[in-house]
């Protein structure tokens, strides 16, 4: 396997807490760490209990837990009955959202004293469903129920809204982007729930929102982005509403390239801003998308709302009175400009004007397509220059990127945001644990649109980093296989140069079953098609040897793989590049890597028997650079050893002038200054040191382990322990029949094994 260097990231030393890593592994685990009880009928589930009865999870790791397998999407009944038992769980503050979910599997919230209910976009239940599952202290108590985007139609298409009268208790409701409508939903939820303070009704069919100035008195947030509520019928509402605190009338912008802003209906912004006594508690308001409001109007409004702690103004359009133009409100003076008499530090703006205003729409839109991709556009022209790493943009584009994975536009941007967030040296000071993060949206995206070139490309950019690669602990095979599919997929000279270079790192690694996987003839055939072209070229560029490195560690420890590789004309092949490129270290020492682990393989050793091709490795066993000279000796080695009588009966004379050369070669090499190469174990080595072996072939291998436990031992002397390594090595110091360069090296490294071995062995 090819050695890769290691790079240092300097995050290493803020690590996350032990109970983050302590979960993270339980949810990524869960399956293995519990017991399962099939279900006892067709219509039941598998329920999921710890294998240690004795555990137990307070509160908060409890909803800890259950919030972690939320955002990985991985709730569904069998994972949510692991909460069914009060005695091992507690939750008070429980996240169900997108999860997939039966009325039995919803038991499980049962015992639970619950106050604050996060089910968003549950599929499989409707919202009736939830609200009944709940047990009888909840249903009396629950404060908050966030239901956005979980259906309230039933299996028969009735929309049913009655069960939200249960919940006399509630405070906070969000209904967004559901059914909720004026038939039996608004008035009822109004007359229903008298501690009502907080109300969603964003992106809902509701017509009239009049009943909402029944809860007036008691009213202290109200959400309606993008409602269908007439101007006329809105503007009355909010002119009466003197207790509200936080209001959002933003709508939805449909942005074009060549048709502009996309609204539907006018909103006299200007007449309701410039009273004097609209809204007198509001600290927070949202008129997002609405154009038509005047500069001066603005002002006014702040003037008489000197608390005033937010503005929401993405994508709204002001008119300059003396030409008519329309400008981004957001970009007034006196929102940008520090200096500015008028400005206020302490107001947070949304807009697109600089990047304060930028972030703070991450922040807050994250739920929102549109806005998102038009912030995320901004975003891209301004962290094309950045300097220094800003982990805190990172974390502000990752949760909008998970929200709206089929949204093209998102995507698009926001993988390119990533790419100059985490290019070339800002890696290095971004937390590992946000970099894993950045590297699982990636691959979502790379997966939903798997023929988007762009989009495709952006994924690469981002993922080509040693940091990311070498560093971050990640799904490396799903990874891998997403870039051999856009590699197989796309005829682009820089995406294929990315595209293996990023394999030839992950190749080394996943395992061995897993680069049979990607060894298979489909990804075999295109990496031998771009070595044939380089050769074609006369080219040894860094694609070439990128791709030499990804065939090398994808052969590696995997017969299949190398028989794939040869069915496919891969050894021609490479016979014919150590031909056109004499004397390019890196390309032979690639090309022998990559040959000796057909070597390794004893069933495929005979096609390496050709004369031409074995007098070529010979002449590069006996040449000065010492990384070439290693791995054709590798490849002698292993073919000496074989001691097939059918294999030397007429090559005898050639064996023997082999073994000449490989004892004179490994004697005459001096020590290197670093590590040559990488192994993923050693057992092709262990076959070599039999006590009656061949003395030349033994030598190269004691050779070769000595190296890499010397150069590297802190990996090296523990495997080459655990693997058995100790046992054949004093066998061969006992046989009558090693040579004394053998045994020599051989105590070498036992001596430098003693360090890792426990005190009596």
């Amino acid at each position: 396997m090819e050695r890769l260097t290691m790079s240092k990231c300097e995050c290493e030393e803020s690590p996350n807490s032990l109970q983050d890593i302590c979960l993270d592994f339980i949810s990524h685990n869960l399956y293995s760490l519990c017991q399962q009880t099939p279900a006892e009928d067709k219509t039941g589930f598998t329920r999921l209990a710890f294998k240690d009865s004795e555990i137990y999870f307070h509160r908060e790791l409890s909803e800890e837990l259950l919030h972690r397998l939320s955002k990985q999407y991985a709730l569904n009944d069998a994972v949510l009955s692991l909460f069914a038992n009060s005695k091992s769980t507690r939750l008070k503050r429980a996240c169900i959202k997108n999860a997939v979910l039966s009325c039995k599997g919803l038991k499980a919230l049962s015992c639970h004293r619950i106050t604050d209910l996060d089910a968003s976009w549950v599929r499989g239940v409707t919202v009736n469903d939830i609200i009944g599952a709940l047990g009888e202290w909840t249903t009396g108590h629950l404060q908050s129920l966030n239901v956005s985007g979980t259906t309230f139609v039933n299996s028969s298409k009735f929309c049913i809204v009655i069960s939200l009268s249960m919940l006399k208790s509630l405070k906070h409701l969000n209904v967004s982007y559901t059914e909720f409508n004026n038939n039996l939903g608004l008035e009822l939820v109004v007359d229903s729930l008298k501690q009502l303070e907080s109300l969603d009704i964003s992106h809902t069919p509701i017509t009239n929102a009049s009943p909402i100035l029944q809860c007036r008195e008691r009213l202290r947030s109200l959400s309606m982005f993008q409602v269908r509520v007439p101007d006329d019928n809105l503007m009355s509402i909010v002119e009466k509403l003197n207790h509200l605190r936080h209001l959002d009338i933003s709508r939805e912008v449909l942005v074009h390239p060549f048709s502009g802003n996309q609204q539907s209906g006018k909103f006299n912004l200007s007449r309701m801003m410039e009273m004097p006594d609209i809204l007198p508690s509001i600290t927070h308001i949202d008129i997002s998308g609405r154009d038509g409001l005047m500069e001066r109007s603005l002002r006014i409004f702040l003037d008489n709302h000197p608390h005033l702690e937010f503005l929401g103004l993405l994508l709204t359009k002001s008119v300059v009175p003396e030409t008519l133009a329309m400008i981004d409100l957001c970009a007034t003076d006196f929102l940008t400009n520090e200096h500015h008499p008028d400005y206020r530090q302490d107001l947070k703006v949304t807009g697109e004007a600089n990047e304060k205003q930028v972030l703070e729409a991450l922040k807050r839109y994250n739920n929102r397509a549109n806005y998102m991709h038009k912030t995320l556009c901004t975003l891209f022209n301004m962290t094309q220059t950045l300097e220094k790493a800003r982990a805190d943009i990172v974390q502000l584009i990752l949760p909008g990127m998970a929200n709206h994975r089929q949204h093209l536009g998102v995507q698009m941007a926001a993988s390119a945001c990533l790419y100059n967030l985490s290019k070339q040296q800002l890696a290095d000071n971004i937390h590992i644990s946000v970099l894993k993060d950045v590297i699982q949206v990636t691959m979502d995206a790379m997966e939903t649109f798997p023929n988007h070139q762009q989009l495709q490309k952006n994924a690469l950019l981002t993922l080509c980093s040693d940091t990311i690669l070498q560093d971050v602990t990640f799904d490396r095979f799903r990874a891998a296989k997403l870039v051999m599919d856009c590699l197989c997929t796309f005829e682009d000279a820089s995406m294929s140069r990315m595209a293996v270079a990023i394999c030839s790192i992950l190749a080394a690694k996943i395992s061995t079953e897993q680069t049979a996987l990607l060894g298979s003839k489909p990804y075999m055939k295109k990496l031998l098609n771009i070595v044939k072209m380089k050769a074609e070229e006369v080219q040894a560029d860094v694609t070439l040897k990128f791709t030499l490195s990804a065939l090398w560690n994808l052969t590696d420890e995997s017969p299949t793989t190398c028989s794939i590789f040869l069915n496919e004309g891969g050894l021609e092949l490479l016979m014919h590049i150590l031909e056109i490129f004499p004397n390019e270290t890196a390309v032979e020492t690639k090309v022998l890597g990559l040959i000796n682990n057909i070597a390794e393989v004893k069933e495929l050793r005979y096609t390496l028997l050709k004369q031409e091709f074995i007098q070529h490795v010979k002449n590069l066993l006996e040449g000065d650079q010492i990384e070439v000279s290693y791995f054709a000796a590798g490849i002698i080695a292993h073919i000496a050893s074989d001691n097939d009588q059918e294999l030397w009966t007429q090559t005898h004379n050639l064996r023997q002038e082999l073994l000449r050369s490989l004892h004179g070669a490994i004697i005459g090499w001096a020590n290197p200054k670093g590590e040559m190469v990488a192994y993923r174990s050693f057992s092709p080595f262990f076959p070599l040191l039999g006590p009656d072996g061949i003395a030349e072939v033994q030598l190269w291998a004691v050779w070769a382990i000595q190296h890499v436990c010397t150069k590297n031992s802190v990996r090296y002397c523990p495997m080459l322990i655990k693997e058995g390594g100790v046992i054949v090595l004093k066998t061969l110091l006992t046989s009558h029949t090693t040579s004394e360069d053998v045994r020599k090296i051989t105590e070498n490294i036992l001596d430098v094994l003693k360090q890792y071995l426990p005190a009596n062995q």
